[in-house]
């Protein structure tokens, strides 16, 4: 389907307007998608390098939640370089939509068997809620692109990469390098054309107060994913 052609039903015009949240008219956003998709025409050639470039370029970065309007806008992205998995997801749609792709955000709860200690002790939790990925429509159906954990994250937590081909969901694997269990999908939250922020900022206010405290110290997730996957077996968090 060609960028400019909304005659596909299943299409609605929503997914390619910006949007508070994944602000696709923002200049850097625009310069980002522009550069990224390096003069592809295709939709899913396209569509493929702008996932790779969210991916790697930007840090996953689960201390940086900001509970805020200005933390959350794709371009915020840019200029911190470094999100989690809402506000990357955000930017994956926001560089899509410059770039003439329809996109929306997809939510959904997931139970994380990975998380570093640090990080589940301060979230209370294993569960991830409002877990954040992207659909991008492509060739006349909606595909999932989940571009959160960065390769050198990957490589440091040995978490398998996601790969992403225009074509088959790519959501998280089920096990890691090592066959340990990482992530599993308990609830779907929907998808939607922007953040609903208020939703957003309710659930998270509800279920990780400690972690999304003004003064919070944060942390270097990338650091403690490295130290903890040097554990031995037994010591290592299940």
């Amino acid at each position: 389907m060609a960028a400019s052609d909304l005659s596909e039903p299943a299409v609605d015009p929503a997914y390619l307007a910006a949007t508070p949240y994944i602000d696709s008219d923002h200049a850097a956003v625009r310069a980002l998608a522009r550069e990224a998709a390096g003069g592809e025409t295709d939709p899913k050639a396209k569509a493929i390098r702008l996932y790779y470039a969210v991916r790697d370029r930007f840090l996953y970065d689960p201390y940086s939640v900001e509970v805020s309007h200005d933390g959350m806008r794709a371009s915020g992205v840019i200029e911190r370089g470094k999100g989690f998995c809402v506000n990357k997801a955000l930017l994956l749609a926001a560089v899509a939509r410059a770039e003439g792709i329809p996109s929306r955000l997809g939510l959904a709860d997931v139970k994380n068997h990975l998380a570093t200690e640090r990080l589940r002790a301060q979230m209370g939790t294993d569960i991830f809620y409002y877990h954040g990925y992207a659909e991008l429509f492509i060739e006349g159906k909606w595909v999932k692109a989940t571009p959160a954990f960065n390769l050198a994250l990957c490589e440091k937590f040995r978490v398998l990469p996601l790969d992403f081909d225009g074509e088959t969901d790519s959501v998280f694997h089920p096990f890691d390098a090592d066959n340990r269990r990482h992530m599993e999908y308990v609830a779907d939250r929907g998808s939607f054309a922007d953040l609903p922020f208020e939703e957003w900022r309710a659930a998270m206010l509800t279920h990780y107060p400690d972690l999304m405290k003004e003064d919070r110290s944060g942390g270097d997730f990338a650091a403690e994913a490295a130290a903890e996957n040097n554990k031995t077996p037994q010591t290592r968090s299940a």
